[in-house]
């Protein structure tokens, strides 16, 4: 009977997974990161039209970037609506796009 020695193979098989789990971990803490500056930057543009609606465009800017760091991309009529659009950069090592969110208010203005 032949006896082999196995003693390295576990610290070799655990030097293999580690970098996979880490990265996992880090793209899984970027990703909820993204997701929570999308959330923050629909509800920021969402104020933003409400404010523009009663006509205050000067302060949704300032709402925007106060909630969510992110920047409008424009202010519109849209019919009956008051309509803005803005986006935000992810801010993860992972180049993805930017963020979008575009939110609309009956104009108080009429």
């Amino acid at each position: 009977m032949r006896w082999r020695d196995d003693g390295g193979s576990a610290t070799a098989e655990f030097a293999v997974i580690v970098p996979a789990v880490v990265l996992l971990i880090a793209l899984t803490v970027g990703a909820l990161g993204a997701l929570g500056r999308q959330v923050r930057l629909e509800q920021a543009v969402a104020q933003a039209a409400r404010l523009a609606a009663r006509g205050e465009p000067d302060r949704a800017a300032q709402i925007v970037d106060a909630i969510s760091g992110g920047r409008v991309d424009g202010v519109g009529a849209d019919g009956d609506l008051v309509c803005v659009a803005a986006s935000a950069s992810v801010s993860i090592a992972v180049p993805l796009p930017d963020l979008h969110a575009r939110s609309c208010a009956l104009d108080g203005g009429r």
